[in-house]
Order: structure tokens, then sequence, then C-alpha cells
């Protein structure tokens, strides 16, 4: 065997010597290796030099040896006509490729012509994937991309919204396969435009689906006679909630969506796992079908059914509590024009003292709110707006109308054992100084006393609500909006009209799987407001406004700025007081991880 031409890894070589064990192999750069007989492959007993550029073999001759094992020596004679050293290597390298042949043992397999056809479609796949990816490579690199790339992009976009973990082109370029870099990524090569917003994908918020829905006929009574009164902003097509007074006689009447939701039904369990609207700054995702708002929202037609509730306030006490499916007349007004009648409307005069009435009795109760400034970001037609959100008389009114539903339907839910989802929050840990001036805190002091609330949860006990001053509450106003509002609903309708209600450990199994939503809800609500906001901030380089300190954490102090409803922390060499006010301006906005660089201006 001494001076054959043999192959070692890939590479040609002379066989210089021979021991016991080992054979000493010479390269064509000199060098030399001592290996075992096992570890080479004979290729042609001569050795001459030998090189990789070989003629083109006319493989078809061997259709005959298809699925059949011959020699290296006897493939070589059929391609190449002759059996030397530089044929043998020649052939030694087309085994090696594995296309149309496989080494078995010291001998050459011939592949099937169809097995040929599938390796070579699959190489031919693979190149050309090789073409796209450095094409899209370098557009990437170049910050742009083409339709050729628009499946690499596509798997860049699933990570982006975190429907993926892995895109390949990330790796290959570089590139965190996180949604954050991602997103930049896109962002980069304006696939995105900073317009978009990524969070309720990123979050798993489930897209709108329409349904087609009818609601179920019951027996209702009419109340058309009394005046129903539908407070809401002057834009809204979709009130859930109207009230009406009748003598003594309190009315709070809502959308009767459980005469279309049934539990268990298909359509509740698609309200259970969005289990609440989203109010984004650039869309409305939708509890439920935008259908049944057609059907169930107050005012939208001449009559409206509803569920409502009349009692009556006396005192402290609420009496005469009833609890009816309705149809009832509804007057739409806006939260302006309400606040122009409230006094000269009989109706809603009558209305307001009992408010007050109710108001003050919590206060009594302990009730404890914050006036800390709140912020509405909207998008619409390529502006950002954020603005203060409005407070007035009728605001108001409307908000304690809905805590009244909800205190004496947690009244009539006690009365009558019907398991409910009531809101729950336990007293808090406020000091005496901070409970005696309640009504007149500071902005820091209203900041410190937000860490003193315990939080809130649901339960199917009936707990007390301490921020609301209340023994029990139950959430009811927002069927259309909210699942617990719904899954009250869903029980008082079924009580009424006596069916079965559902049993306390399938309402406690409901509130878990509602819960489990809500995470993504409020990261998304909460992103989403802070994406705009940031994006107003660049799109306003000349930006000022005040803020407030609220607190101070050794040499910085940590503003709120109410005019955007952000937060920021500032180092200082002589520290600002306390609600002291200092005018800040932009240093830097980060849209991606959504921070934003504040300093003095």
């Amino acid at each position: 065997m001494i001076n054959s031409l043999v192959a070692y890894k890939g590479k040609a070589a002379r066989i210089a010597g021979q021991n016991t064990h080992k054979f000493e192999l010479e390269f064509a750069d000199g060098s030399t290796r001592n290996v075992r007989e096992k570890d080479f492959r004979f290729i042609h007993p001569e050795f001459t030099k030998v090189n990789d550029s070989c003629a083109q073999a006319d493989i078809a001759i061997l259709n005959d040896f298809q699925e059949e094992t011959l020699t290296l020596q006897e493939i070589t004679e059929w391609l190449f006509d002759e059996y030397t050293a530089q044929s043998a290597w020649c052939t030694c390298i087309l085994v090696e490729d594995g296309l149309y042949f496989y080494w078995q043992k010291d001998k050459v397999y011939v592949r099937p012509t169809e097995q040929v056809a599938s390796i070579q479609a699959k190489r031919d796949a693979e190149e050309l994937e090789a073409k796209t990816l450095a094409h899209c490579v370098d557009n990437i690199a170049n910050n742009i991309f083409d339709e050729q790339d628009l499946a690499y992009i596509k798997d860049i976009e699933k990570v982006a919204l975190n429907q993926s973990k892995h895109a390949k082109i990330l790796t290959h370029i570089g590139v965190e396969n996180t949604s954050e870099a991602a997103y930049k990524l896109l962002l980069r090569l304006k696939y995105f435009e900073q317009t978009f917003n990524p969070y309720p994908a990123r979050h798993g918020i489930p897209n709108d689906v329409d349904i087609d829905t009818e609601m179920t006929e019951v027996e209702r009574i009419d109340l058309t006679h009394l005046n129903s009164y539908a407070i809401d902003n002057a834009d809204s097509n979709d009130a859930d909630d109207a009230f009406s007074v009748d003598g003594d006689k309190i009315w709070i009447h809502i959308a009767d969506v459980s005469s279309i939701v049934a539990p268990g039904s298909e359509l509740d369990l698609y309200a259970q796992e969005r289990a609440s609207n989203l109010y984004l700054p650039d869309q409305i995702l939708h509890m439920l079908p935008t259908s049944i708002t057609k059907l169930c929202a107050l005012g939208l037609s001449e009559t409206s059914p509803a569920l409502s509730i009349g009692f009556v306030l006396s005192g402290k006490e609420m009496q005469a509590i009833e609890v009816v499916h309705s149809t009832i007349k509804v007057t739409n007004i806006s939260y302006d024009d309400a606040d122009k009648i409230l006094e000269s409307n009989e109706d809603l005069a009558k209305i307001q003292t009992l408010v007050e009435l109710h108001r003050q009795y919590r206060e009594g109760n302990g009730s404890m709110s914050l006036n800390l400034p709140s912020v509405d970001v909207k998008f619409k037609e390529g502006q950002i707006k954020i603005s203060d959100q409005a407070s007035s008389p009728s605001r108001d009114l409307v908000a304690e109308m809905m805590i009244m539903a909800g205190r004496v339907i947690a009244l009539f839910a006690q009365d009558n054992d019907i398991v409910m989802p009531y809101a729950i929050q336990d007293e808090g840990d406020f000091p005496q100084e901070m409970l005696d001036n309640k009504d007149n805190l500071t902005m820091s002091e209203s900041f410190a006393a937000t860490k003193c609330f315990k939080r809130s949860a649901t339960s199917v006990k009936p707990l007390l609500h301490y921020g609301l001053g209340l023994d029990a509450y139950l959430r009811v106003t927002s069927p259309l909006r909210r699942y617990f509002d719904l899954l009250a609903h869903q029980q008082l309708s079924s009580f009424i009209l006596g069916k079965p209600t559902l049993e306390k450990e399938r309402v406690k199994e409901i509130i878990g799987i509602t819960n489990a939503a809500m995470p993504g809800i409020r990261k998304t609500t909460r992103a989403s407001n802070d994406h705009y906001k940031c994006l107003y901030l660049i799109q306003n380089p000349n930006w000022q406004s005040e803020g407030v300190v609220v607190d101070t954490r050794g040499d910085k102090a940590l503003f709120m700025i109410p005019e955007v409803g952000m937060m920021t922390q500032i180092k200082f060499k002589t520290l600002p007081g306390r609600d002291e006010k200092v005018m800040l301006k932009v240093g830097s906005v980060n849209l991606v991880d959504q921070l934003v660089n504040f300093k003095p201006a």
C-alpha cells in the first residue's frame, strides 16, 4: 500500500510508510500524520498529485445500476472510461458529495433517480434560501427591505408581537430574539410606523369578532312613562346605564345584556376570555361583539330593554328594593348639556339631592378617594391629543348613581342568597392625620396616600369596600363592558325569572378565569397609553410643562407631571421641597422602552 492514494478527512494523501498498527500519511503541504487503517479510505494504488477540478461526469450512464453497490474502481471506469488516480479522486468527490452515491463500507451505493431528484430539490431550496437570506441581511444592513424579504420580516414581526420566540434572521444578524429588539429593528426599517400600537397583539388581546345574536323574549314591566336619562360623552353611542325618579323611588336602568348572553353560552365564553373592554388611544377592543351593543345600548331605539333597579333612599337606608326586566324610553344627554340643566330639570335636581345625601353617607362611613391628576390619551386621524380627565357636576352625579346601584344590588343579593362577584377592599393603613385632612390633601400627600390603600379584589363574600365606604359592593352598571358586571346581571336575571342561579364554586371558578385575563388588559392599557404619550413628546420636541414634587429620595426628586399624566425622577444638587413646582422639558425619548428623560427647563 506504500505510495497509494488515499483520502483522509476529505484531503488527498500518500501512504509514505507503515508500522505495526499505523500508516504514515503525507499531505500536499508536506505535513505528515500517523493514522489507523480504518481512519482513511483507499482510492488508487498509484499516487499522483490530484486536484478537485474534475470533468463533468455523465451520471446517466449509471441508470442501469440504480440501487446496486459497486466498487470505487467500477464506478470510476464507467464515469471516466479509465481508472487513474485523478479519475478515482473525482469519483471519490462525487461519492462524498452524497447526491448520486454514498459509501457502504468500502463500496459505493448508487441512489435511485427519485432519491437523487429529492435531494437535489432540497439542495436547490437551501441554496435559494441562502441567497434570499443574504439578500435580506444586506438590505437590513442598509435599513431597507423589499418584497423578497417579506417572509423574514414577517418572522421578525412575530417576535416583535410576542407570537414567536425566535426568528432565524435575527440570530443571523446578531439581534436578540426579544420583542423589544425585534420591534426596534422594524421601526428602524419603517416596517412599523411609530404610530403603530404593538401592545394588544403582544399581550395576546383577542381582536373583535362579529357574531349574530338575538335577544331572548322575557316578560317586561313597562316603565316608558318615566323620564329616563342616559348621560354620557357627546360622541358615545353605547350608553349602558340611565336613571329616573318616580316619586320617592329612584330607578337605575342598565342595558339588559343577560337576555342575550346566557351563562355558559358561546357568547358567555367569548366575553370571559376578553373580561373587559379595552379603551386604548387608537381603538376600542370590545368584550362583546358590537352587534350586541346595537341590540342593548340604551336610547338607540324609541324604546330600550333594560334591567331596572328600583329603591327608596330613606336616610342611610335603601328600602323597597326591586329588580325587574323593563322597557324604558331613554333621553340621551351629553355631560355638557346635563350640567346646564341639573338645577332646572325637576327630575335631575331631585336625583342630585339624593346623590349628595348618599355621598355624605359614604363619607361618614369612611370613604376615601384621592384627587390625583389623570389624563385621557386619544390617537385619531394621525393626531395625538392628551387632555385632563373631565370633571363636572353631571359626571359626579352619574358616578355616585353607579355606586348606589352597586350598593343596592349587593343588599338585594344578600337578602336573596344570590352568589355574586363582590368587589372588596380591606381597610387601609392611613395615618390619623391623613384621615382627618382627607378632603384637603396636597398632591404629595395624595401620592403618599396611594401607598396606604389595600389592593381591591373580587370575592363571593360580601365584604367591606373601604375606599367606597360601603359594607358590600357590586359592579353592575357596565355589563356591555365588564365581565363581572355581566355575571352579576346573569345571576339577577336568573333569580327574577325563577331559574337556578350559579352555585358558589362555579362563580369562584369564573372569577379565577376572568382575573387571569386582567393582567394582560392592564398591561396593554398602560403600555398603549405610555406609547402614545412618548410619541406625543417625540412629535413636540419643544414641549415644556410643570412637574410637581411628590416625594424625595436621597438627592432625587420624584415628580408628577399632570399635563401628560407621567412621573419622573430627577437628581438635584439642591432638592426642591414637596409640592414645589418645577418647569420641565424633554431631554430624550425612547419609544421602544417607553422611557422619557425629563430635565429642568
